[in-house]
């Protein structure tokens, strides 16, 4: 039997942060979890080909787009299951025992991590908790606690839709009610909140969520974000 797992990384010049994400991957090459790892990238330019190289990941590539890049890795996935996993995101000792867990439960159940950045203090931890309360009262995890998800389940709501932003919120709509948050942490940077302060980042991912909720488009909002308006 074919290990399940097909692990799916959306990549743009991010040879610089995936050690830490490949390696921690790495204790479930020999569990008969992890089937593939693949980058689909969106135009890198930094190396991030040679790394896919060096440790044997499928590699596709496409044109920039969050959303796009995960529905063309899911399209290339052969797993029965597939997670989702941001270059810079550390799953947590044990993540795969957590994850064979889930798989043997029923396949219309999609997954996610808790979330916890890498950084000390009051307002890393704040973040983190509201993340957290959110993703199980709104059944609403972004894209950097992973997404855990049969191959049955994701084909069913339509996969990720083409879209350069909020594609963890759009496909969390269509999922909702059928997520679960798993019992070990997601480890994420946290560079744009120390770039940005921890305050003026939160309000930006809180104001993105609620234009986009009140009907303004993910080419706009990506705008936005890289103008760095608040």
């Amino acid at each position: 039997m074919s290990a399940p797992l097909s692990v799916i990384i959306p990549t743009l010049n991010a040879a610089g942060v995936l050690g830490p994400t490949l390696a921690a991957l790495g204790e479930a090459a020999t569990t008969g979890l992890l089937r593939e790892v693949i980058f689909t990238d969106g135009g890198s330019t930094d190396g991030t080909d040679r790394v896919a190289e060096d440790v044997g990941a499928v590699w596709i590539t496409g044109p920039a787009s969050r959303g796009g890049q995960l529905r063309r890795g899911a399209e290339t996935a052969r797993g029965d299951w597939l997670l989702f996993l941001h270059a810079d995101t550390v799953l947590a000792e044990g993540w795969d025992r957590a994850v064979f867990d889930h798989l043997s439960g029923p396949p219309d159940r999609a997954a996610a991590f808790r979330l916890r950045f890498d950084a000390e203090g009051f307002a890393p931890a704040l973040v983190a908790r509201w993340a957290n309360l959110r993703s199980r009262a709104l059944a609403l995890p972004y894209g950097d606690q992973g997404l855990l998800i049969s191959r049955l389940l994701y084909d069913r709501v339509g996969g990720y839709a083409d879209m350069p932003l909020m594609e963890d919120v759009e496909i969390a709509g269509r999922l909702r009610g059928r997520i679960d948050l798993l019992p070990l942490y997601a480890v994420t940077r946290a560079d744009r909140y120390r770039r940005d302060g921890w305050l003026r980042r939160g309000w930006r991912n809180l104001s993105t969520l609620a234009l986009y909720k009140l009907g303004k488009s993910p080419e706009a909002l990506a705008a936005r974000y890289r103008r760095g308006q608040t």
